[in-house]
């Protein structure tokens, strides 16, 4: 089976590329996908559809063209794993993980040690927490292994 692997959340590391290049060298049987990562393309998403002086409604349309995307993918993966960083607030990774938990989707949390107080509910309805991508790697070799 090829397992399809969904990566939300903080984009100013190089945690996509770890996990995706830990799941290379094992040979594991997963396609990954993900949101843009790209945020000033992100964040003109909306344009295409009309400028906005209101940065609120420039925002709102972009983030309605994103959500697209994201609930698409969300919808088809098999697992999440959903990256919280340190330097930025991830709202929406937040709020994927809440759409992976209402559609009954296994994710896995990625974060440091010092917030896992904030994120409690979150990793309470998580099926793993991990602190490193190298653990993502570990969990989805076991997950996706024949045995």
């Amino acid at each position: 089976m090829n397992w399809t692997v969904y990566l939300s959340g903080e984009i100013h590391t190089d945690w996509r590329e770890q996990i995706m290049q830990g799941a290379k060298q094992h040979n594991l049987p997963i396609t990954f996908t993900s949101a843009v990562t790209d945020h000033e393309a992100s964040d003109a998403a909306g344009d295409v559809l009309g400028d906005n002086d209101n940065p609120f409604w420039r925002d709102h349309q972009s983030a309605k063209v994103n959500a697209i995307r994201t609930k698409t993918l969300i919808q088809k993966c098999d697992i999440a794993i959903i990256r919280f960083g340190d330097k930025y607030k991830q709202w929406n990774a937040a709020f994927d993980a809440g759409y992976c938990a209402a559609l009954g989707k296994p994710y896995i949390t990625l974060h440091d040690h010092d917030i896992i107080h904030p994120l409690k509910e979150v990793d309470a309805a998580a099926m793993a927490w991990a602190q490193t991508p190298e653990q993502v790697i570990e969990v989805l070799k076991y997950t996706t292994s024949d045995c």
